[in-house]
């Protein structure tokens, strides 16, 4: 098993790493949270087999879970699913010290969360998560949000998890497109500061997600160092450190935004363009070499993921994906910054980026 701490002082919380850690080990550890031998879990109305594993193990230990199923999908980010969750949870009887278990991807684990932050001004949680994209990025951290009609991730809080369970075998049944989106998430982490960590995912990417489970817990492992070390420094991006993690985002965001926030178009798929469309940005204006920005399109296409506009299935002009980004959570003062680069591995915070540019280059590209 590996081990990984989030170094927050007294808010402190260990992610484990294990195949199989569904079962007996992950049990072994989920018990003694439980009050009066049960433990509310929601989750994931598509993760049946994970569900089961986990029900059995705990049962093995005399805990009953409670299950809460969310219907799968970016649209159960929404005020009607938060309120739907909150009092399904006042209505077991949710104390402030039981915690939740949150069973599922970014969706579960971003909506439980978030209800668990405001629900009796805070209960604790655990993450479980069961993709990819979810056990490298959004289960660490303690972001929780849902989205509003402005943009994604608009209403939300920092709130911590009490721990995190990680089991790479829960990838198996994964669909591959889903994998390839949470696998723009482990690039990322390359991209941001760590050009041997890129080449990696260059070498291994393909073996990756055809199934090869030590290269899974290799990718899975060190994004979550990378993310601890910057979470740890920067828990609430007060400073320029965590927003590096947004790479690619604020041009995702306004893909999803364009898109409906929905099938069409994956979380992960828009990061992957959105990171393709920051490196050529850069390289328009003179920070990163041509030859850098082609390597990352390169290899993101390479794996199956979108690297452009066309290949998201966005058409819209560059005007109004820029609309979309004025209701970025980033803005400030009327400014939005953006995470652009001076190489792979070398992202960094602009702040004097003009909307009007990115709209021209937009329109450009597309």
């Amino acid at each position: 098993m590996i081990e990984i701490n989030v170094a927050l002082g007294a808010r402190a919380y260990p992610v484990l790493i294990a195949p199989g850690l569904l079962g007996a080990a992950g049990a072994a550890r989920l018990a003694p949270l439980a009050r009066a031998g049960r433990l509310v879990v929601v989750h994931d109305a598509a993760v049946t087999a994970a569900l089961a594993t986990l029900t059995d193990a705990l049962a093995a230990l005399e805990v009953t879970l409670d299950p809460i199923a969310i219907p799968s999908g970016e649209g159960s980010k929404s005020w009607a699913m938060l309120e739907h969750l909150c009092e399904a949870l006042l209505a077991r009887g949710i104390e402030r010290g039981d915690h939740v278990l949150a069973l599922g991807g970014g969706v579960v684990g971003d909506l439980a969360g978030f209800a668990c932050a405001i629900l009796k001004r805070g209960c604790r949680f655990v993450q479980l998560p069961t993709t990819l994209l979810a056990q490298v990025d959004s289960s660490v951290g303690g972001k929780t949000a849902i989205n509003a009609r402005g943009g994604k991730n608009l209403i939300g809080a920092f709130h911590q998890p009490s721990l995190v369970l990680i089991d790479p075998e829960t990838l198996a049944t994964l669909p591959p497109r889903e994998l390839r989106a949470g696998y723009a998430e482990v690039v990322k982490y390359g991209l941001i500061d760590d050009p041997a960590f890129f080449a990696w995912c260059e070498a291994h990417g393909a073996g990756l997600l055809a199934g090869d489970i030590a290269m899974r817990i290799e990718a899975i492992a060190h994004s979550v160092r990378a993310k601890a070390r910057i979470v740890a420094a920067d828990e609430r991006e007060t400073a320029d450190l965590r927003a590096l993690l947004n790479l690619g985002h604020t041009f995702g965001h306004a893909l999803e935004a364009e898109t409906g926030f929905g099938e069409r178009l994956l979380h992960g798929e828009a990061v992957a363009a959105g990171m393709a469309l920051a490196f050529r940005y850069s390289a328009r204006r003179g920070l990163c070499s041509a030859d850098d920005a082609a390597r990352v399109a390169a290899h993101l296409r390479g794996v199956g993921l979108p690297a452009g506009l066309a290949e998201a299935g966005v058409d819209a002009p560059g005007a109004r994906l820029v609309e979309h980004m004025r209701h970025d959570k980033k803005m400030a003062g009327g400014s939005l910054p953006f995470l652009l680069a001076r190489g792979i591995g070398r992202t960094f915070v602009a702040k004097d980026v003009a909307l009007e540019d990115v709209a021209a280059f937009l329109e450009d590209e597309r």
